[in-house]
């Protein structure tokens, strides 16, 4: 045959669908894909060699299996595995390639031989081998579509001038397959651009789900993002919130991983610790590295893993060679399933591993068909010899071929299931169910589109392929396993799976055993898991464990999933997963930190030793006192009282008495009745005391300076005059007393600053009056100066003679005194920060009361008590001394210090 080589605008597309640039389609946009050979055979056709047309369709499907019907559907099967490099098919694959085949063989015989389904119909077929590979298959599937170009053979003459016999292919209304993923892919582009519906019967792909790029694929499978998320609801099931992702190279494992890794991001409460990719041809020793790099995080035990048969084998094989037995927690996709191949001799490794099927069931009639497949009786199936040879281990003999004499020869008396292993291939149930939801799809149109036409009716002839995908779009029917087929509008199928575990112990058969369901929710039997050793607790497979009560989490940055616990110390509790707070002021932390609690409020106890100390002190001083008021009052007209100076004395007296009063004021439990009673006599015993001893010492001094420059003797000396100058000094405290009452009235208040030590166990919140230390200060301030002012005057008043009044006395009181205050200052100031603080403070400032007030009775009375009640012979009265006669005294005493030594005239007292 010649031809003229018409141009390319003349040749029309079948049904004007397809513009006349689609081979530039061809010869640009899959030039990627095609091989060389492909790419020029069909550049050449559409340039109009028919010559070439021929070759190329005898180059395309020199093996494929033809089924003569009125209406045709293709076929799809990896028949052989991938060949090795420069070779496209490799060994014959039994289970998923002709198992599957022949499982639409059988769907075809079914469907054909019933009278309700597509009557009067039979449905013919095509089947192609893709040989596991997506380009390979690709060039397979341009038979389907060489139906729907027309050519132009006008110009077309043989040799002797007649025109040519040209056959036209079989029309192809729509195709089974593919099997993998990538192939359908690969198909499902060039089917979607002549309008060819596909269903798939193990394509499971997420990216096949776009309905916008894949919109005439449909499938019987539901896809991974629905075994994405079943195995998400898995991982969470098991309370796992850290795993590592394990994926082949490739459509099926990379689509399957990022699906899994989008739902846990979406859904949250689960992290990814590693994402590991499997190369194509991994190299030696990549297998060991893989493990090594998810052993970096090894609290992420658990591992999903979308990988082929021989991926998972090779990463079984490397834990074990890493002696990491158990450590390991698989969580694997449909691919391993309920396989033996990948666990062969690797069971203790396997162990516990998690596994996922589409919920399917062994379709007894496939297995009465397929058992009774002979050379004979099967001709129909082109590969059926070569399954027969494989299957039975023999070798067929055929003309010109030399039998290998290491094989038997093959007798044709063999039978499949009784002379070698047969076990329905788990995917046969979705082949025949692909081939019924064609099949249903084209009846219910036929019922529609050729009402009482036995046949097909011109309407159908040809039929469109957007019009029978709208029919398999909505097909619901009871599939070959009971359960029902239909499709959602992305042509999905709803997500059914089986949940295995791969068990070794406490079975009468070790191997993988139904847990649990996955119909768009999850049922797993946790009570019948196990896992490796035969435990029955769950392992663990956290970034983080859970913080204890009183710890918060601080997070890792990046990572939700990973944090570190951290205990909210001092006085802080935790207020909640993530933060602490610190307690109100008169509360503590209750001891797990989970909560606040009140603090204990305390004062200071009766039978406390800062307590006991001061008392007995103050109650030895007032029985003291109280004995040297009754001495005086007895004794009152007795020369040696009258000569102290009575009315001073009493009021001195009563000083002491308020100064040793105010320790049990101190000590008593804080009132408003106490607070104003402290307030009062803190500073007024003490302005008492210091008062009359100032009179005291003021008019000795006065009185002997006055000697020094005249006979006359100073004013307001007598008794009254010194009882009004001490009660005006007194008057001064009470006043600024008053004072204070009315600005800030009297009141208790609770101190938690006060006794608040690093551990919040021993805090204590003190009941006390409303008297800082600097108001303590300041109560005690007028009456030390009047002590040092008094101690001023004893210090010039140190030359009058020891026998005159009671200056040397007094003398020796304020020297006293003011040691013992000098040593409470930095007591009472040093003790600020100890936190029994407001003990010692206290004690210390009572203890120092009760000392001074001691020193003034001890050095003034005591030794005039004791003349009374042990000496009376002394005291007498005196011949009386006058003012004169003291400064005479005083004059002696210059001249005697002088050198010059006179008599000196009598004192009295």
């Amino acid at each position: 045959m010649t031809s003229s080589g018409p141009a390319l605008s003349s040749l029309p597309l079948h049904h004007h669908h397809h513009p006349y640039y689609l081979h530039i389609f061809f010869c640009t946009f899959y030039q990627h894909h095609l091989w060389p050979r492909l790419l020029l055979s069909l550049c050449l056709w559409t340039g109009g060699q028919v010559v070439q047309v021929s070759a190329s369709h005898q180059h395309f499907h020199p093996h494929s299996i033809k089924i003569p019907g009125d209406i045709t559907l293709g076929g799809l099967f990896p028949i052989h595995a991938r060949g090795p490099h420069g070779v496209n098919c490799g060994e014959l694959k039994k289970e998923k390639g002709i198992h599957r085949m022949e499982a639409m063989l059988y769907a075809l015989d079914q469907i054909n031989s019933d009278p309700e389904l597509l009557p009067n119909i039979t449905l013919g077929a095509r089947i192609l081998d893709t040989c596991s590979r997506d380009t390979y298959a690709l060039e397979q599937s341009l038979t389907f579509v060489q139906a729907l170009i027309q050519k132009d053979t006008s110009d077309i003459r043989c040799s002797n001038g007649e025109p040519p016999i040209i056959r036209k292919p079989e029309r192809v209304v729509g195709v089974i397959g593919a099997s993998a993923s990538s192939v359908s892919i690969m198909v499902a582009n060039i089917l979607r651009l002549f309008e060819i519906p596909q269903v798939s019967y193990a394509s499971t792909a997420p990216e096949l789900s776009d309905n916008n790029r894949y919109d005439y694929f449909s499938r019987v499978v539901p896809p991974d993002s629905y075994q994405a998320q079943a195995m998400l609801d898995i991982v969470k099931a098991l309370g796992w919130n850290y795993v590592s992702t394990l994926a082949s190279e490739g459509n099926y494992g990379e689509s399957g991983v990022d699906a899994f890794m989008q739902i846990s991001r979406e859904a949250g409460g689960v992290c990814i610790a590693q994402s590991v990719k499997i190369p194509r041809e991994p190299t030696a020793g990549e297998f060991d590295k893989i493990i090594k790099r998810l052993m970096e995080t090894s609290n992420a035990r658990g591992v999903i893993i979308f990988a082929n048969e021989d991926d998972i084998k090779r990463v079984l094989e490397a834990a074990k060679r890493a002696n990491l037995t158990g450590h390991f927690l698989f969580v694997g996709s449909d691919s391993w399933g309920a396989k033996s191949s990948p666990v062969t001799e690797l069971e203790d490794v396997a162990e516990g591993a998690v596994t996922i099927l589409p919920k399917r069931a062994s379709i007894d009639g496939f297995d009465q068909y397929f058992m009774t497949r002979s050379l004979e009786n099967n001709r129909r199936n082109i590969w059926f010899a070569e399954f027969w040879e494989d299957d039975f281990r023999c070798k067929l003999t055929r003309p010109g071929i030399k039998l290998d004499p290491d094989k038997k020869k093959c007798t044709g008396d063999e039978r499949i299931g009784r002379d070698s292993l047969y076990e329905q291939e788990g995917k046969v149930q979705f082949v025949i169910d692909a081939v019924y939801a064609m099949a249903h799809a084209l009846h219910n149109m036929h019922q529609d589109l050729c009402p009482g036409s036995s046949g097909v009716c011109n309407n159908m002839d040809p039929v469109e392929g957007q019009v029978l995908l709208n029919y398999i779009r909505t097909v619901n029917f009871n599939g070959s396993a009971g359960t029902s087929v239909l499709f959602n509008e992305n042509g999905d199928a709803p997500g059914r799976y089986d949940i295995f575990q791969f068990q070794m112990t406490n079975h009468s058969h070790p191997g993988y055993h139904v847990i649990g369901q996955w119909t768009n929710n999850l049922r797993l039997n946790l009570e019948e898991m196990q896992w490796s050793g035969g435990d029955r607790s769950v392992p663990e497979s956290i970034c983080s464990f859970p913080c204890k009560p009183g710890e918060r989490k601080k997070m890792v940055k990046g990572v939700p999933c990973c944090w570190h616990c951290e205990l909210c110390d001092g006085y802080q509790y935790q207020l909640d997963e993530f933060n602490c707070e610190t307690c109100p002021s008169d509360m503590r932390p209750v001891p797990n930190r989970t909560a606040c609690r009140p603090t204990p409020i305390i004062k200071l106890e009766w039978n406390s030793p800062w307590a006991l100390v001061p008392a007995s002190l103050a109650m030895l001083g007032i029985l003291a006192t109280s004995a040297v008021v009754i001495t005086f009052i007895r004794f009152n007209d007795t020369p040696i009282v009258r000569a102290s100076g009575r009315e001073l004395s009493y009021v001195l007296l009563t000083g002491i008495f308020l100064i040793y009063l105010i320790t049990f004021l101190m000590i008593a439990e804080p009132g408003v009745v106490v607070c104003a009673f402290r307030r009062l006599l803190l500073g007024l015993g003490m302005a008492i005391t210091y008062s009359a001893m100032l009179t005291k010492t003021n008019r000795i001094y006065r009185i002997f300076e006055q000697g020094k420059r005249s006979v006359t003797p100073p004013k307001f000396i007598s008794p009254t005059s010194q009882l009004v100058i001490t009660f005006i000094l007194i008057s001064v405290q009470v006043l600024g007393v008053f004072v204070w009452f009315g600005v800030v009235p009297p009141h208790t208040i609770i101190d938690y600053d006060e006794l608040r030590p690093p551990n919040p166990d021993l805090a204590r919140g003190i009941l006390k009056c409303d008297m800082s230390d600097l108001s303590i200060i300041c109560c005690l301030s007028y009456s030390i100066v009047l002590m040092v002012t008094c101690t001023v005057y004893a210090v010039k008043s140190r030359g009058v003679p020891e026998t005159f009044n009671e200056a040397k006395p007094i003398g020796f009181t304020m020297y006293t005194t003011c040691i013992v205050w000098l040593a409470f200052v930095p007591i009472f100031f040093g003790t600020a920060q100890s936190t029994e603080k407001m003990f010692i403070q206290t004690a210390t400032l009572t203890v120092s009361m009760s000392l001074s007030a001691s020193v003034s009775l001890g050095m003034l009375y005591m030794p005039k008590v004791y003349v009374i009640i042990f000496h009376p012979e002394q005291n007498v009265q005196k011949r009386k001394r006058s003012f004169k006669a003291a400064r005479l005294s005083q004059k002696s005493t210059s001249d005697k210090q002088n050198g010059e030594t006179k008599i000196e005239p009598d004192r009295t007292q």
